[in-house]
């Protein structure tokens, strides 16, 4: 199958959107987005670049991305963030993730990171035996734990 895997461009985050909102209606939470297009271009291009992406790209359509952005670990040292790894539903099963995750891992390793971390819902049971086919280490039983916006002025309020 065509496709390409490169670096993504700030023009590319009109489509990295569509992908990021086809997720979120992949997971149930097509409500959930907050995020807008000039957001993703001003943090991924801007100034103060947060994060680093990779799309791949057939027939000039982007049809899988990843996003990673640095970390650092207290045990291990620099490691990278997988964001999100999203492929459309079309391209599913056709080596794409494979090459995405391949990009990351390059780009990880170039940067001499220590790790590479995600995270996979628990019932996403094909996710979790692709990244177990390569190599990774599914966490069972490690919880994620997040403070959204209204987490953090509800914390702040409380000890204020």
């Amino acid at each position: 199958m065509e496709y390409t895997i490169r670096v993504a461009l700030k023009e590319d985050m009109v489509q990295v959107h569509q992908l990021i909102q086809e997720l979120a209606t992949f997971e149930k939470e097509e409500n959930a987005v907050e995020v807008s297009v000039q957001d993703l271009k001003e943090d991924g291009f801007g100034k103060h670049k947060l994060f680093h992406c990779f799309v791949a790209e057939k027939n000039n359509k982007i049809v899988g991305m990843a996003l990673v952005y640095p970390r650092y670990s207290t045990w291990k040292g620099p490691v990278i963030h997988l964001e999100d790894l999203i492929v459309t539903a079309e391209m599913r099963g056709s080596g794409l993730g494979t090459s995405l995750l391949t990009e990351v891992v390059k780009y990880g390793h170039d940067l001499g990171v220590k790790r590479i971390s995600w995270e996979v819902l628990d019932w996403n049971e094909p996710a979790i035996g692709f990244y177990e086919s390569k190599g990774a280490n599914v966490m069972r039983d490690w919880d994620v734990v997040q403070l959204d916006q209204k987490g953090i002025k509800a914390y702040l309020n409380a000890i204020a």
